[in-house]
């Protein structure tokens, strides 16, 4: 059970949230915060001009709202504003969202009234989706998600259920009312006083970031541990990894790195062919640490706007004040994003010059390609160009968001995080590594066959005897991608065996 208490949410609680692997309740302390927010808010907007209250919104801010007509327009704001379009979010990411927001409301700021957080909990719990679409936002707020999200509190929209009911709405309208959700269905009388408060958040944003970061992080670990099966297999100099050599030059990362790999290689480690390898092995503390530093940062970036109270306007319960302020720009997200996009692809490049240097008969004295004597065979040869076309992918995902510039609402938004579309890219820069790494695995365990070398006991040996009992054998020409698919579904356990 994880706690929403709106100060201790990680990336990967967020990460089992979304992948219904743990349940959440709400913290006493988070509900006491987000009901004293809340009292503090009917009070400060008793007599005053608010954004989005008494006003509109956007370039709407300079018209008022009517004495009698702010319920009406609070429900104007929500349903105008349920416009996302394209396809339906992920149910991780849908599930994940709706956890954030209620972890960002019980940090207190937000004002709504805490009612709602229970809904939001129990939706979460039975694994009930709003019909959230993927565009909509550009890093200033996910208003068309969580309007949508309002929509279904109110039981104007009807949640769906996650897995196999969680079909794409049908044409012939926007609700998909399903058999199976059960029971009673969640609802929460949102007032549409509350309406902007409770739509002012870039939940589904920190909430597609936090599982890419935490996929991200066990791919490093498990690229690590390939890095090691590879330096087994091709007789590499354990040198570039000593511990004189990273006090030289002391990157967290690259220290951490290079510890790693001394743990995984010295028992194992044979005399090494060159004096000088290949950048694939001679390099890789510098490169992959550096893509573990860039991960580092963004996944504390992403925690601390997991637990913020980033609201517009916040609610400061202490000061007896309410302000209005640019709190829900992603900036900061963009660039910790962009640096890891950046970071991973290095660390992807140089995890293809391993496979070429395993397929490469000069540099492993076996045949080329990894392939059976009878030539010409072809062996892993295709397995590179898979390779090199996920690369090429991280390379177009890698692109920065934070180049990106937007002018709305008729000039009053003159400018955009865009962290929406970095997080959207940091997920596919997940599927292309993964692919990646997988490429190299059916590499190293293939070249480790052909010696009949196997590393001694320890957790190098614990990863390749898992491997190894996993991929197909025998070396004749045959399709190989079931054996890539394998691999894939083998990282996570290669990322559990790394020490520390």
């Amino acid at each position: 059970m994880i706690v929403l208490d709106g100060t201790s949410l990680t990336c990967a609680e967020v990460a089992a949230i979304g992948r219904r692997q743990a349940q959440v309740a709400i913290g006493a302390a988070g509900r006491t915060r987000a009901a004293a927010a809340a009292a503090a808010a009917r009070t400060l907007t008793a007599d005053r001009a608010v954004y989005g209250l008494t006003t509109g919104v956007g370039a709407n801010k300079i018209m008022q709202v009517g004495p009698g007509d702010v319920q009406e327009a609070g429900l104007r704001l929500a349903r105008s504003h349920a416009s996302g379009a394209g396809p339906l979010l992920t149910p991780e990411v849908c599930l994940a969202m709706l956890a954030v927001r209620a972890n960002q409301i019980a940090a207190g700021g937000a004002g709504v009234d805490p009612g709602v957080l229970d809904a939001l909990a129990e939706c979460v719990n039975r694994a009930l989706l709003p019909p959230a679409r993927r565009y909509g936002a550009i890093g200033t707020g996910d208003l068309a998600a969580l309007s949508v999200t309002a929509l279904c509190l109110l039981g104007e929209r009807d949640w769906r259920p996650s897995g196999a009911g969680a079909a794409e709405p049908g044409p012939a309208g926007p609700d998909f009312v399903a058999e199976d959700v059960g029971g009673r269905t969640p609802r929460f009388a949102l007032d549409p006083r509350d309406m902007l408060a409770f739509l002012s958040s870039n939940a589904a944003t920190l909430a597609e970031a936090a599982i890419a970061c935490h996929d991200l992080s066990a791919l490093l670990s498990a690229g690590t541990v390939l890095a090691a099966l590879g330096h087994l297999a091709i007789g590499a100099s354990a040198e570039p990894y000593a511990e004189a050599v990273q006090r030289a030059r002391a990157h967290p990362g690259q220290v951490r790195v290079a510890a790693d790999l001394r743990a995984l290689i010295t028992s194992g480690a044979s005399s090494a062919a060159l004096i000088q390898d290949s950048y694939g092995y001679r390099a890789l503390p510098q490169v992959h640490g550096a893509a573990v530093d860039a991960l580092g940062h963004a996944t504390q970036v992403v925690a601390r706007d997991l637990n913020a109270a980033a609201e517009n306007p916040l609610v400061d319960v202490a000061g007896e004040r309410l302000w209005h302020n640019g709190n829900f720009h992603t900036t900061y997200v963009t660039l910790a994003l962009d640096a890891v996009r950046a970071a991973v692809f290095q660390a992807a490049s140089l995890s293809t010059a391993r496979l070429a240097a395993l397929l490469d008969n000069r540099a492993t004295g076996l045949t080329p390609f990894l392939a059976h004597d009878t030539s010409p065979s072809s062996g892993l040869m295709i397995v590179e160009y898979a390779a090199h076309s996920a690369l090429a992918d991280i390379l177009r995902l890698a692109a920065p968001a934070t180049l990106g510039s937007a002018v709305l609402s008729i000039g009053a938004e003159e400018h955009a995080g865009f962290g929406t579309q970095a997080a959207w890219s940091a997920t596919g820069v997940v599927a292309a590594y993964r692919v990646v790494l997988a490429c190299e695995l059916v590499g190293a365990i293939r070249a480790l066959r052909l010696r009949g070398r196997r590393p001694a006991a320890g957790p190098l040996r614990l990863a390749f005897d898992h491997a190894d009992g996993a991929l197909p054998g025998g070396l004749t020409d045959r399709p190989l991608d079931g054996d890539l698919a394998v691999a894939e579904q083998l990282l996570d356990a290669m990322a559990d065996v790394l020490p520390g």
